[in-house]
């Protein structure tokens, strides 16, 4: 018995080790709002005032403090604030930025045939982003954008 008790206490504290490391990432990092409903703070506790609430899951934001279990955050129009680390999700996610809708491309090529155009305002997961362009997948709907018409990915930026 105390063999088993000695055990679960091991494991818990390395799953505790574990989810610090995962909390332990290099600022700024991107993320994503991971629910439909999340509050924007003034400062990084509950007793701070909400500035702002987000209904749009997925929004793409850059985290660039770590405070405890809250991330101040900058949104795509340079608002920032703090949010609880557990409203922000590790999946990657853009949104197209401009005045007219973006080209998402079979290949990461201009010259390459188009699949779809994408509007201001929409939001989609990117994934292997390299040479300036992303693959974007907006429900399904996929093709390769190039990242200056999106938000959510450095320049150069290599996202697997």
């Amino acid at each position: 018995m105390m063999v088993k008790k000695l055990g679960w206490t091991l494991l818990g504290a390395l799953l505790i080790a574990g989810a610090g490391e995962a909390q332990e990432r290099r600022v700024p990092y991107w993320a994503s709002i991971a629910t439909g409903d999340a509050l924007l703070r003034t400062g990084p506790e509950r007793t701070y005032p909400a500035t702002w609430r987000y209904r749009r899951r997925d929004l793409p934001v850059q985290v660039v403090q770590v405070y405890g279990n809250w991330r101040r955050i900058r949104e795509q129009d340079g608002t920032e604030g703090w949010m609880l680390a557990t409203l922000l999700s590790a999946t990657r996610t853009a949104v197209v930025t401009g005045d007219a809708p973006a080209e998402m491309h079979a290949d990461p090529s201009t010259g390459s045939g188009l699949n779809w155009r994408a509007e201001p305002g929409v939001v989609g997961r990117i994934s292997k982003c390299e040479s300036d362009w992303c693959l974007f997948d907006v429900g399904g709907k996929r093709g390769y954008i190039q990242i200056e018409h999106i938000y959510g990915v450095d320049p150069g930026e290599v996202v697997e």
